[in-house]
Protein backbone atom coordinates (compact mmCIF):
# COMPACT_ATOMS: atom_id res chain seq x y z
CA UNK A 1 0.00 0.00 0.00
CA UNK A 2 1.26 3.15 -0.86
CA UNK A 3 1.03 5.31 2.01
CA UNK A 4 2.49 8.80 0.71
CA UNK A 5 0.86 12.01 1.23
CA UNK A 6 1.44 15.47 0.00
CA UNK A 7 0.37 18.90 -0.35
CA UNK A 8 0.37 21.89 -2.55
CA UNK A 9 -0.54 25.26 -2.12
CA UNK A 10 -0.78 28.45 -4.62
CA UNK A 11 -1.19 32.33 -3.39
CA UNK A 12 -1.78 33.54 -6.93
CA UNK A 13 -0.04 34.63 -10.05
CA UNK A 14 1.15 37.15 -12.47
CA UNK A 15 3.84 39.36 -13.07
CA UNK A 16 5.61 39.07 -9.97
CA UNK A 17 9.33 41.24 -10.48
CA UNK A 18 12.36 40.55 -8.11
CA UNK A 19 13.06 44.16 -8.52
CA UNK A 20 10.12 45.31 -7.33
CA UNK A 21 9.18 42.95 -4.23
CA UNK A 22 11.37 44.48 -1.18
CA UNK A 23 12.68 41.66 1.46
CA UNK A 24 10.23 42.44 4.42
CA UNK A 25 7.34 41.73 1.12
CA UNK A 26 8.85 38.75 0.10
CA UNK A 27 9.62 37.34 3.69
CA UNK A 28 5.95 38.24 4.66
CA UNK A 29 4.70 36.29 1.55
CA UNK A 30 6.29 33.33 2.47
CA UNK A 31 6.03 33.08 5.86
CA UNK A 32 2.00 32.98 4.95
CA UNK A 33 2.54 29.88 2.01
CA UNK A 34 4.45 27.99 4.65
CA UNK A 35 1.81 29.02 7.51
CA UNK A 36 -1.00 27.57 5.26
CA UNK A 37 1.17 24.71 4.32
CA UNK A 38 2.18 23.54 7.60
CA UNK A 39 -1.34 23.82 8.63
CA UNK A 40 -2.90 21.27 6.28
CA UNK A 41 0.48 19.09 6.40
CA UNK A 42 -0.17 18.37 9.64
CA UNK A 43 -3.53 17.12 9.18
CA UNK A 44 -2.09 14.96 6.57
CA UNK A 45 0.89 13.82 8.62
CA UNK A 46 -1.83 12.41 11.54
CA UNK A 47 -3.42 10.66 8.76
CA UNK A 48 -6.22 12.89 8.20
CA UNK A 49 -8.47 13.59 5.49
CA UNK A 50 -6.92 15.36 2.01
CA UNK A 51 -10.13 17.16 1.91
CA UNK A 52 -9.39 18.26 5.51
CA UNK A 53 -5.67 19.51 4.28
CA UNK A 54 -7.28 21.54 1.76
CA UNK A 55 -9.83 23.20 3.52
CA UNK A 56 -7.74 24.28 6.58
CA UNK A 57 -4.68 25.10 3.93
CA UNK A 58 -6.91 27.44 2.10
CA UNK A 59 -8.85 28.91 5.59
CA UNK A 60 -5.15 30.13 6.73
CA UNK A 61 -4.69 31.90 3.27
CA UNK A 62 -8.22 33.49 3.26
CA UNK A 63 -6.83 34.57 7.23
CA UNK A 64 -4.54 36.49 5.65
CA UNK A 65 -4.39 40.08 4.26
CA UNK A 66 -1.68 39.35 1.04
CA UNK A 67 -4.16 37.44 -0.83
CA UNK A 68 -6.96 37.67 -2.47
CA UNK A 69 -9.42 35.73 -0.97
CA UNK A 70 -11.05 36.30 2.36
CA UNK A 71 -9.87 39.11 4.57
CA UNK A 72 -7.66 40.56 1.44
CA UNK A 73 -10.64 40.27 -1.15
CA UNK A 74 -10.47 42.78 -3.66
CA UNK A 75 -13.49 45.68 -4.04
CA UNK A 76 -16.43 45.26 -6.85
CA UNK A 77 -16.95 48.65 -8.66
CA UNK A 78 -19.70 49.18 -6.67
CA UNK A 79 -17.37 48.93 -3.12
CA UNK A 80 -18.18 45.86 -1.74
CA UNK A 81 -16.67 41.85 -1.96
CA UNK A 82 -17.93 39.41 -3.63
CA UNK A 83 -16.01 36.26 -3.15
CA UNK A 84 -16.19 32.99 -4.44
CA UNK A 85 -15.11 29.38 -3.67
CA UNK A 86 -14.65 25.64 -4.12
CA UNK A 87 -13.76 22.04 -2.90
CA UNK A 88 -13.79 18.68 -4.33
CA UNK A 89 -13.58 15.30 -3.00
CA UNK A 90 -11.65 12.85 -5.25
CA UNK A 91 -12.84 9.90 -3.69
CA UNK A 92 -16.53 10.29 -5.22
CA UNK A 93 -16.00 13.59 -7.16
CA UNK A 94 -18.88 15.38 -4.52
CA UNK A 95 -18.41 18.93 -4.76
CA UNK A 96 -19.33 22.18 -3.33
CA UNK A 97 -18.97 25.98 -4.28
CA UNK A 98 -20.16 29.66 -3.42
CA UNK A 99 -19.81 32.39 -6.15
CA UNK A 100 -20.78 36.41 -4.90
CA UNK A 101 -20.32 35.26 -1.18
CA UNK A 102 -20.51 38.78 0.60
CA UNK A 103 -20.42 38.06 4.74
CA UNK A 104 -18.68 34.43 5.27
CA UNK A 105 -15.44 34.92 7.04
CA UNK A 106 -14.48 31.67 5.51
CA UNK A 107 -15.91 31.35 1.74
CA UNK A 108 -14.36 27.50 1.29
CA UNK A 109 -16.23 26.34 4.28
CA UNK A 110 -19.26 27.85 2.71
CA UNK A 111 -18.14 26.16 -0.14
CA UNK A 112 -17.69 22.16 1.87
CA UNK A 113 -21.56 23.59 3.38
CA UNK A 114 -23.07 23.23 -0.09
CA UNK A 115 -20.98 20.13 -0.87
CA UNK A 116 -21.71 18.59 2.51
CA UNK A 117 -25.37 19.98 3.42
CA UNK A 118 -27.37 20.21 0.80
CA UNK A 119 -28.03 18.26 -2.49
CA UNK A 120 -26.27 21.22 -5.12
CA UNK A 121 -23.05 21.78 -6.27
CA UNK A 122 -23.03 25.72 -6.21
CA UNK A 123 -25.30 28.67 -4.43
CA UNK A 124 -24.88 32.11 -5.47
CA UNK A 125 -25.31 34.99 -3.21
CA UNK A 126 -27.25 35.60 -0.95
CA UNK A 127 -28.00 32.18 -0.28
CA UNK A 128 -24.59 31.24 0.12
CA UNK A 129 -24.42 33.17 2.81
CA UNK A 130 -28.23 32.61 4.26
CA UNK A 131 -26.62 28.81 4.70
CA UNK A 132 -23.30 29.73 6.58
CA UNK A 133 -25.31 31.38 8.95
CA UNK A 134 -27.79 28.49 9.04
CA UNK A 135 -24.83 26.50 9.91
CA UNK A 136 -23.65 28.96 12.23
CA UNK A 137 -19.83 30.02 10.43
CA UNK A 138 -18.61 33.09 11.16
CA UNK A 139 -19.28 35.56 9.43
CA UNK A 140 -18.07 39.25 9.49
CA UNK A 141 -18.75 42.85 8.73
CA UNK A 142 -17.74 44.87 5.36
CA UNK A 143 -14.95 46.89 7.73
CA UNK A 144 -13.41 43.26 8.44
CA UNK A 145 -12.47 42.79 4.83
CA UNK A 146 -11.44 46.01 3.91
CA UNK A 147 -8.07 46.64 3.68
CA UNK A 148 -6.28 50.02 2.21
CA UNK A 149 -4.56 48.60 -0.60
CA UNK A 150 -7.07 47.02 -2.15
CA UNK A 151 -8.89 50.02 -1.98
CA UNK A 152 -6.81 52.09 -3.63
CA UNK A 153 -6.40 49.61 -6.20
CA UNK A 154 -10.11 50.29 -6.88
CA UNK A 155 -9.88 53.72 -6.94
CA UNK A 156 -7.34 54.02 -9.70
CA UNK A 157 -9.81 51.00 -11.70
CA UNK A 158 -12.84 52.89 -11.57
CA UNK A 159 -10.51 56.24 -12.68
CA UNK A 160 -8.88 54.38 -15.87
CA UNK A 161 -12.55 52.61 -16.05
CA UNK A 162 -10.81 49.44 -16.30
CA UNK A 163 -11.41 45.98 -14.30
CA UNK A 164 -8.31 44.49 -12.74
CA UNK A 165 -6.83 41.28 -12.22
CA UNK A 166 -5.95 41.73 -8.58
CA UNK A 167 -3.24 44.49 -7.89
CA UNK A 168 -3.03 45.15 -12.20
CA UNK A 169 -1.59 48.32 -13.41
CA UNK A 170 -1.89 50.48 -10.67
CA UNK A 171 -0.81 53.69 -11.58
CA UNK A 172 1.17 54.07 -8.53
CA UNK A 173 2.12 51.08 -7.33
CA UNK A 174 2.95 49.93 -3.74
CA UNK A 175 6.78 49.47 -2.86
CA UNK A 176 5.37 45.45 -2.54
CA UNK A 177 4.26 45.41 -5.91
CA UNK A 178 4.14 45.34 -9.45
CA UNK A 179 2.75 47.67 -11.25
CA UNK A 180 1.96 44.80 -14.18
CA UNK A 181 -0.67 42.03 -12.84
CA UNK A 182 -1.03 39.64 -10.25
CA UNK A 183 -3.55 37.05 -10.66
CA UNK A 184 -4.78 36.62 -6.81
CA UNK A 185 -6.59 33.51 -6.21
CA UNK A 186 -5.57 30.78 -3.32
CA UNK A 187 -5.90 27.04 -3.43
CA UNK A 188 -4.47 23.74 -2.55
CA UNK A 189 -4.22 20.39 -3.61
CA UNK A 190 -3.85 16.92 -1.07
CA UNK A 191 -3.53 13.21 -1.13
CA UNK A 192 -3.30 11.65 2.06
CA UNK A 193 -2.24 8.50 3.18
CA UNK A 194 -5.37 6.45 2.09
CA UNK A 195 -4.60 7.40 -1.45
CA UNK A 196 -7.45 9.74 -1.76
CA UNK A 197 -7.11 13.06 -3.63
CA UNK A 198 -8.89 16.80 -2.76
CA UNK A 199 -8.93 20.46 -4.27
CA UNK A 200 -9.96 23.75 -3.08
CA UNK A 201 -9.69 26.82 -4.22
CA UNK A 202 -11.28 30.83 -3.29
CA UNK A 203 -10.98 34.03 -4.55
CA UNK A 204 -12.29 37.65 -4.07
CA UNK A 205 -11.88 37.98 -8.03
CA UNK A 206 -11.47 40.93 -10.13
CA UNK A 207 -10.55 44.92 -8.87
CA UNK A 208 -13.60 46.59 -10.37
CA UNK A 209 -15.63 43.70 -11.83
CA UNK A 210 -19.00 44.53 -12.32
CA UNK A 211 -22.62 42.72 -13.70
CA UNK A 212 -21.52 39.96 -10.73
CA UNK A 213 -19.09 38.66 -12.33
CA UNK A 214 -17.66 35.04 -11.89
CA UNK A 215 -14.45 33.56 -13.02
CA UNK A 216 -12.99 29.83 -13.13
CA UNK A 217 -12.51 29.60 -8.87
CA UNK A 218 -16.03 27.98 -7.97
CA UNK A 219 -16.65 26.24 -11.55
CA UNK A 220 -15.98 22.57 -11.17
CA UNK A 221 -13.80 21.26 -14.18
CA UNK A 222 -11.91 24.62 -14.54
CA UNK A 223 -10.36 26.12 -11.92
CA UNK A 224 -10.98 23.14 -9.18
CA UNK A 225 -11.14 19.24 -9.48
CA UNK A 226 -10.39 16.41 -7.95
CA UNK A 227 -10.50 12.74 -8.92
CA UNK A 228 -8.98 10.03 -7.17
CA UNK A 229 -8.23 7.93 -10.22
CA UNK A 230 -5.64 10.76 -11.90
CA UNK A 231 -5.57 14.43 -9.93
CA UNK A 232 -6.33 17.12 -8.03
CA UNK A 233 -5.75 20.69 -9.49
CA UNK A 234 -6.36 24.07 -8.31
CA UNK A 235 -5.90 27.05 -10.63
CA UNK A 236 -4.84 30.75 -10.70
CA UNK A 237 -4.73 32.78 -13.77
CA UNK A 238 -7.00 34.88 -16.04
CA UNK A 239 -10.17 33.43 -14.91
CA UNK A 240 -11.81 33.86 -18.73
CA UNK A 241 -9.38 31.78 -20.36
CA UNK A 242 -9.21 28.85 -17.76
CA UNK A 243 -13.00 28.81 -18.22
CA UNK A 244 -12.82 28.54 -21.98
CA UNK A 245 -10.57 25.98 -21.49
CA UNK A 246 -11.49 23.70 -18.97
CA UNK A 247 -8.46 23.50 -17.53
CA UNK A 248 -8.43 21.43 -14.75
CA UNK A 249 -10.46 18.96 -16.13
CA UNK A 250 -8.39 18.94 -19.35
CA UNK A 251 -5.62 17.87 -17.50
CA UNK A 252 -7.75 15.05 -15.94
CA UNK A 253 -8.81 14.02 -19.30
CA UNK A 254 -5.31 13.78 -21.28
CA UNK A 255 -3.80 11.61 -17.91
CA UNK A 256 -6.86 9.30 -18.05
CA UNK A 257 -7.75 9.06 -21.71
CA UNK A 258 -4.06 9.24 -22.66
CA UNK A 259 -2.41 7.78 -19.90
CA UNK A 260 -0.01 10.87 -19.50
CA UNK A 261 1.77 11.69 -16.32
CA UNK A 262 1.05 14.43 -14.19
CA UNK A 263 3.59 16.82 -15.12
CA UNK A 264 3.18 16.36 -19.12
CA UNK A 265 -0.29 16.49 -19.09
CA UNK A 266 0.06 20.01 -17.11
CA UNK A 267 2.87 21.17 -18.96
CA UNK A 268 0.78 20.89 -22.31
CA UNK A 269 -2.08 22.36 -20.51
CA UNK A 270 -0.67 25.27 -19.12
CA UNK A 271 2.16 26.09 -21.50
CA UNK A 272 0.49 24.81 -25.66
CA UNK A 273 -3.04 25.46 -24.93
CA UNK A 274 -3.17 28.29 -21.99
CA UNK A 275 -0.25 30.33 -23.39
CA UNK A 276 -0.81 30.55 -27.28
CA UNK A 277 -4.34 32.81 -26.80
CA UNK A 278 -3.41 34.60 -23.66
CA UNK A 279 -4.26 32.42 -21.10
CA UNK A 280 -1.48 33.43 -18.21
CA UNK A 281 -1.91 31.77 -15.45
CA UNK A 282 -0.86 28.39 -13.19
CA UNK A 283 -1.82 26.05 -10.98
CA UNK A 284 -1.10 23.30 -8.02
CA UNK A 285 -1.91 19.86 -8.85
CA UNK A 286 -1.29 16.17 -7.51
CA UNK A 287 -1.91 12.99 -8.61
CA UNK A 288 -2.83 9.38 -6.87
CA UNK A 289 0.81 8.29 -6.19
CA UNK A 290 1.59 12.16 -4.43
CA UNK A 291 3.33 13.39 -7.33
CA UNK A 292 3.28 17.14 -7.36
CA UNK A 293 3.47 19.69 -10.13
CA UNK A 294 3.27 23.88 -10.01
CA UNK A 295 3.45 24.78 -13.71
CA UNK A 296 2.77 28.43 -14.73
CA UNK A 297 3.24 30.50 -18.10
CA UNK A 298 2.88 33.79 -16.10
CA UNK A 299 6.48 35.62 -14.39
CA UNK A 300 5.92 34.01 -11.02
CA UNK A 301 3.25 32.39 -9.17
CA UNK A 302 3.25 32.52 -5.07
CA UNK A 303 3.47 28.76 -4.67
CA UNK A 304 4.32 25.87 -1.88
CA UNK A 305 4.73 22.07 -1.58
CA UNK A 306 6.17 18.84 1.10
CA UNK A 307 5.16 15.67 0.56
CA UNK A 308 6.24 12.58 2.83
CA UNK A 309 8.79 11.96 -0.16
CA UNK A 310 10.14 15.89 -0.95
CA UNK A 311 11.43 18.64 1.22
CA UNK A 312 9.60 21.53 1.84
CA UNK A 313 9.41 24.06 -1.12
CA UNK A 314 8.28 27.82 -1.70
CA UNK A 315 8.69 29.61 -4.49
CA UNK A 316 7.27 33.40 -6.02
CA UNK A 317 9.62 33.98 -9.18
CA UNK A 318 10.59 31.28 -11.94
CA UNK A 319 13.19 29.50 -10.91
Amino acid sequence: MNSSFALALHGGAGTISRTLMTTAAEQGYRQALQAALEAGYDVLRQGGPALDAVEIAVRSLEDCPLFNAGRGAVFTHEGHHEMDAAIMDGRDRAAGAVAGARTVQNPIRAARLVMEKTDHVLLAHPGNDALAREHGLPTQPAAYFFTQHRYDQLQEARADGKMRLDHSEAKAPLPTEDPKKKMGTVGAVARDQHGNLAAATSTGGMTNKRYSRIGDSPIIGSGTFADNRTCAISCTGHGEFFLRAVVAHDISCLMEYRGLSLAEACRIVVHEKLAPVGGEGGLVAVDGLGNIALPFNSDGMYRASLSSASPLYIGIYKD
